[in-house]
């Protein structure tokens, strides 16, 4: 079965089963400072799961694009990916376990047609707090499940997104992924056991003092991943032999000139790492290789990615990364226009670079002649170095080295590069903390204050400034826009002043839904417009400023505070970035 039956069949039978179809959020978040890219199906709705009414309803389905980064060394084995699709089906105070668990069943075994006893499920068993999970069990059983292949745990069958706030039992599918007998009794540690679906079930609210309220209103959240489900359905145990890789590994294979078997990690690599910088590269977010955040992230994986095609023996002034970027944008486009819109954007940003990468792979080489000279050693530091500002991995300067019979420490040089991990796990740490437990008190303060600053750059730059991207802290917030030029210090001054004019002024917020071209013909600022969907939420300062929005914001902008702007830098080609904050009058 390929991947494109997979999403049509799963979305036709949520439709079947009365949900609207919403569109893939953008990879990277529109003011989300908690993560660097939406690295869930789930993501995107938090405003509403947490209340807040959708426009499409109470019953929702999509298939959303997500990219995950706290893996990134795994890849090159048969089942981890940076980037990756995920089927989702939700309930917004709708249904709840009985039909979820039903719809789950039928999709799997009617329309998948997975024979029943190659399925088996874990449920809550329960802790001191919330009760066992009563209802799953019961349900699982009533639909033949047999009790032999229902297991009750207890850590892995609890969601929460953070210390507090809502938070549940969910229930885990799983697929015996092997040749072997199935066995009569489920052991969810057993390898050959493979998760194909979680459903998560929002009853509870977790408050700071650690009680645990049932919630009035009561969330499903569903997650099916693509590429391991395909693999799944289609016989085979290495993701990259399934009918989503194929045909990109089978054109590595025909640019390198070498077969997949033997060279498996390097391919895997390249496939992997190009498809999500495509992903990444035609975002309408405009995100382009660069030393921070998202850009830092689409930098490692173009440069690793060719890293590998070295080792492969491509030729890397060839147009090798274009010609898989082709294909890899053929194979999508039907469901993600902005790879289309954006094809040439895509191609450019690789090929730079590509050729920036070349660059500093001549000068690493400089680098390493010079470390060498005259010693008989190179010691972790310089390997590290080497590494870290080259891209240099340890086989490339273990190869040089064994060519002039030099020793390399790698012993240090491993210790030195997890050190590495360490730190970069810390810093990004608060990056990743957030999900439903956001959205603090000063957050929103910042979210609407990025408003008032887009509408003031409209003003004192020019009309024609949008905004490309923001990060929110509680601290501060950085807010990046369209601008073919350094500001100067009095248009700088200028959007500050205006800024705080509007605080003083006490300006109401106020929201209202209308459909989508109705909002853009009013003049509505839309960053995504992609991603809304039919009917839309529209957030109007005063009459300073109206965009299409999930919220949250203030009631009135005297709420703010002083704005003042403390940085003003570039942040890519054609896009400024301003970070400020907000301090007590």
């Amino acid at each position: 079965m390929e991947n494109k039956n997979l999403k049509d069949l799963y979305i036709n039978f949520f439709i079947s089963k009365g949900h609207k179809q919403i569109p893939s959020a953008p990879v990277v978040p529109e003011n989300d400072p908690s993560v660097l890219f939406n690295t869930a199906g789930m993501q995107p709705l938090i405003p509403y799961l947490m209340g807040e009414n959708h426009p499409y309803g109470t019953r929702l389905c999509d298939y959303q694009k997500c990219v995950r980064t706290n893996d990134l060394d795994a890849i090159g084995d048969t089942t981890h990916h940076t980037f990756f699709e995920m089927l989702g089906n939700w309930s917004l105070g709708d249904y709840f376990k009985d039909e979820s668990i039903s719809w789950s069943m039928e999709f799997l075994t009617d329309v998948l047609k997975i024979p029943k006893e190659r399925l088996a499920v874990t449920v809550f068993a329960g802790n001191d707090l919330i009760a066992f999970d009563s209802v799953s069990y019961d349900k699982w059983i009533s639909l033949g499940i047999s009790p032999n292949h229902i297991a009750k745990t207890t850590a892995d069958n609890f969601w929460i997104a953070g210390e507090t706030g809502p938070c549940g039992p969910d229930t885990e599918i799983f697929y015996f992924r092997s040749n072997e007998e199935i066995p009569k009794i489920f052991d969810p540690d057993d390898a050959r056991w493979v998760e194909i679906w979680n459903n998560v079930f929002m009853q509870y609210y977790k408050s700071a003092d650690g009680n645990v309220t049932e919630l009035p209103k009561k969330n499903v959240d569903t997650g099916m991943g693509v590429e391991r489900t395909t693999a799944i359905l289609e016989g085979v145990n290495d993701n990259y032999k399934s009918s989503i890789w194929l045909d990109v590994i089978n054109l590595i294979s025909d640019i390198s000139k070498l077969p997949y078997e033997g060279n498996e990690q390097s391919m895997r690599i390249i496939a992997d790492h190009l498809r999500t910088a495509v992903f990444i590269s035609a975002d309408p977010s405009g995100i382009k290789p660069s030393n921070t955040d998202q850009g830092y992230i689409l930098r490692r994986l173009i440069r690793r990615a060719i890293r590998h095609a070295k080792k492969l023996n491509i030729d890397l002034n060839s147009n090798w990364e274009e010609q898989i970027a082709r294909l890899i944008i053929n194979k999508y486009q039907k469901y993600y226009k902005e790879l289309k819109d954006n094809e040439e954007v895509v191609y450019e940003v690789l090929k730079n670079e590509k050729n920036k990468f070349n660059k500093t792979l001549e000068k690493g080489l400089k680098e390493f002649n010079k470390a060498v000279n005259n010693n008989d050693y190179i010691d972790a530091l310089t390997a590290f170095h080497l590494y870290d500002t080259y891209g240099f991995p340890i086989e490339l300067t273990e190869e040089l080295a064994l060519e002039l019979g030099l020793k390399v420490d790698i012993e240090g040089f491993a210790k030195k590069f997890k050190e590495h991990q360490e730190l970069s796990r810390t810093a990004s740490a608060g990056k990743f903390k957030g999900g439903l437990a956001g959205n603090s008190e000063m957050e929103t303060k910042y979210h609407t204050a990025t408003h008032l600053l887009n509408a003031a750059l409209k003003v004192v730059v020019n009309k024609d400034v949008h905004q490309k991207g923001s990060n929110i802290t509680d601290e501060r917030m950085r807010f990046d826009f369209s601008c073919d030029h350094k500001l100067s210090p009095e248009e700088i001054k200028k959007a500050e002043d205006l800024v705080n004019e509007w605080i003083k002024e006490g300006l109401d917020v106020t929201v209202q839904e209308m459909p989508k071209e109705e909002a853009l013909n009013s003049g509505a600022e839309c960053m995504f417009i992609e991603k809304y969907p039919d009917i839309v939420t529209v957030y109007s300062i005063g009459d300073v400023s109206k965009e299409l929005c999930g919220g949250p914001h203030v009631k009135n902008t005297k709420e703010l505070g002083h704005f003042k702007i403390i940085k003003e830098e570039s942040s890519s080609a054609g896009v400024r970035r301003i970070k400020a904050i907000l301090e007590n009058n």
